[in-house]
């Protein structure tokens, strides 16, 4: 038995290919995907039984269950017969349907023929004149729907197909995560036929409008200098021999200090609440990521496809209550289980962990590598009971360094263990250490800087002031808020 699919084109009959009409015209039985196609009324009709599966979309089921009964009604009546399914546009272009029947029919010793047709694209484009060779890229707006970011390089414009009244409102929210509500973007409909027209409007309205079987979204270039692979490229051409002599003389360790020095001012930016600012340091530290691995290009050892491979599969495998079955209670239940993965990873790659805090780095500042110790260790059981246990220890250590105050050589011991088990209690506390500390030196410096102003307006030097006069500049401070 054989099943022939044949693209109808994108509307009207004039668009039917010749192979396609002599393919209807010998055929018995024809199923229709859809009977709302301009070319329906214009087949040829002597001889030939004609069906639609229009029955099944007023069905109220989403598309996969509507997709998968016509597929399973196609193979039914293939058994027994030759059949032809007649789709809109191309039976490859936007093609989920054929593409399962192409898999299924295979298994079933069913012969499928592809006879192609013009799809939507082509007269859709000429609606928009816009060349494909602008490096247009074509989307499958099911697909797009049920994502959380786009697969769209923004950089290049986009058509995006298979849009519809059911999916326009998840396809917007994608879109959503890379373009603004306010970005123009257009809604191209009836495309191929004497009706077709382009709609431009906000991004934010596209699900307020009608949308009809045959709508396209088309989304412009958001503007260069906005897509990733456009980043690869600028570093990749400072890296080549007719780029910048200082960026081709780097190294990784000639880096390392940068890469440190990038972090900390995202933190500062992030301390500050300034978010315009935040954007620039974000950048200004994926600097440093894709500059490293432009050199380990460079070197041959590895690409940013395998940067990117490991960082993907590692997120995907650490949240299996999120991409498997696993559930979880709450937060802590998935730092337990995301330490339990690490470990099983490790293991799957030959690899072993003397100890669970081996994976604390310890080039971290001492406050933080002080901080993760106490919390690894209390992920597994060993903590105190309950937070007065650590009060009490910090008092005791406390009274050890009063002790040891005329001993030089155990005084520093001493201050350290002070140090250690005063983070252990802010870890009970709910604080993290390393950002307290940091809020307390930014609100010292707002304080001694704004001592520094009032000493200047009185023309005077800060030695001129007794400690008591300072004092009073620091309450001033305190007052106004700083």
């Amino acid at each position: 038995m054989t099943l022939s699919i044949i693209g109808l084109g994108p509307g009207d009959v004039d668009y039917l290919s010749c192979k396609a009409w002599h393919t209807l015209e010998k055929a018995r039985t024809v199923y229709l995907h859809t009977a709302q196609h301009n070319s329906v009324l214009h087949l040829p009709k002597e001889g030939t039984t004609y069906h639609n599966f229009d029955d099944l979309y007023h069905s109220g089921d989403d598309l996969e269950v509507i997709y998968g009964q016509i597929i399973e009604r196609l193979l039914d009546a293939a058994k027994d017969d030759d059949i032809v399914y007649a789709v809109p546009g191309d039976p490859l272009v936007d093609g989920m349907i054929t593409k399962r029947v192409m898999e299924r029919a295979g298994q079933l010793n069913i012969d499928v023929h592809i006879v192609n047709g013009i799809s939507f694209i082509e007269p859709a484009l000429a609606l928009l004149d816009v060349d494909v060779r602008d490096g247009l890229q074509m989307v499958d707006g099911i697909a797009v729907a049920v994502m959380y970011h786009p697969p769209i390089n923004p950089d290049k414009a986009a058509l995006i197909g298979q849009v519809n009244k059911n999916n326009i409102t998840d396809i917007k929210k994608t879109l959503l995560n890379q373009y603004s509500a306010d970005f123009q973007v257009k809604l191209v409909h009836g495309a191929g036929t004497v009706k077709g027209r382009v709609e431009s409007l906000p991004l934010g309205e596209i699900d307020g409008k009608n949308i009809g079987t045959t709508t396209m979204l088309y989304v412009p270039a958001l503007g260069e200098m906005t897509s990733f692979e456009q980043f690869q490229e600028i570093i990749a051409h400072l890296r080549a021999p007719d780029g910048c002599p200082w960026d081709r003389r780097q190294t990784h360790e000639s880096l390392r200090q940068y890469l440190l020095e990038e972090a900390y001012e995202v933190l500062e930016t992030i301390d500050d609440g300034d978010t315009e600012a935040l954007a620039e340091e974000l950048g200004d530290l994926l600097l440093q990521v894709v500059l490293h691995t432009q050199i380990a290009i460079d070197n041959g050892t590895f690409q940013m496809s395998d940067v990117l491979r490991h960082i993907n599969t590692k997120m995907v495998y650490r949240h299996p209550h999120v991409f498997g079955t696993v559930n979880v209670k709450d937060s802590d239940e998935v730092l337990l289980n995301w330490q339990a993965l690490k470990t099983q990873e490790k293991a799957n790659n030959g690899k072993s962990e003397e100890s669970i805090l081996d994976g604390v780095p310890k080039s971290l500042p001492a406050l933080l590598r002080s901080y993760e110790y106490q919390h690894r260790a209390a992920r597994v059981g060993f903590d105190w009971p309950v937070v007065d246990d650590v009060r009490a220890k910090f008092n005791e250590e406390l009274d050890e360094v009063m002790e040891v105050l005329q001993e030089p050589e155990k005084l520093q011991d001493e201050i350290g263990d002070v140090l250690f088990v005063m983070v252990n209690w802010i870890r009970w506390l709910k604080i993290d250490p390393e950002n307290a500390l940091r809020d307390a030196n930014n609100k010292f410096y707002r304080r001694f800087t704004y001592i520094e102003q009032r000493v200047r307006e009185n023309g005077k030097e800060m030695t001129d002031y007794t400690l008591d006069e300072l004092e009073g500049f620091w309450g001033e401070a305190k007052k106004k808020g700083l």
